[in-house]
């Protein structure tokens, strides 16, 4: 299928979709996600390759995480600091510790049990704030909570992705580089 017959697909998807599922009280996110899935190849089949319009996805996700920096107050964040790195760090924690445990407790090995608990304690914030902003919850006490968790969720994974090497310590051994080498290094690259 050519570039302009799918654009039309998306663009009338969406026109009879986000309408739908706002009128259901739902936002505009999930209609798009509904409306996503209906068009694919397990539904109507008008998009069989997913693969060939992956680029649309990442392009709204860019544009939706562009619209939410011109919202990002720096003030704001400084206001909001001390529930950014507490709350959101306790969130972070809480719920990676709880999922890898039950990971490694249901017989993963304990690297892939901290990658998977870590991997799912983390969430969309571009989904997340666009239905706070939608449903007018952003200003309220647990809009702001959200929004902090959030930020602290953006923060921490650049410092989950470093870490996730090291988890391959096996590797890391048998390829004669120590751990506490493999440690350093993502500390040096974090600072």
């Amino acid at each position: 299928m050519d570039f302009l017959a799918e654009t039309v697909i998306f663009l009338a998807a969406a026109v009879v979709a986000v309408p739908l599922s706002r009128r259901l009280s739902l936002g505009a996110i999930l209609g798009y996600l509904a409306a996503g899935v209906i068009m694919g190849p397990y539904a109507l089949g008008l998009i069989r390759d997913a693969e060939e319009v992956l680029h649309f996805a990442e392009f709204g996700v860019v544009l939706l995480l562009f619209i939410i920096g011109l919202e990002l107050q720096p003030s704001r964040l400084w206001v909001t600091r001390n529930a950014v790195f507490g709350l959101g760090g306790a969130q972070v924690v809480v719920t990676a510790t709880v999922i890898g445990g039950v990971a490694y407790v249901a017989g993963a090995e304990f690297g892939p049990a901290v990658v998977i608990g870590l991997g799912l304690a983390l969430s969309s914030t571009a989904f997340v704030l666009q239905l706070l902003a939608e449903k007018g919850q952003l200003p309220t006490h647990h809009g702001r909570a959200a929004f902090a968790i959030l930020l602290f969720q953006d923060v921490a994974v650049i410092p989950i992705l470093a870490v996730i090497p090291i988890l391959g310590v096996q590797n890391a051994a048998s390829a004669g580089t120590p751990v506490w080498l493999a440690i350093a290094q993502v500390a040096v690259v974090l600072t």
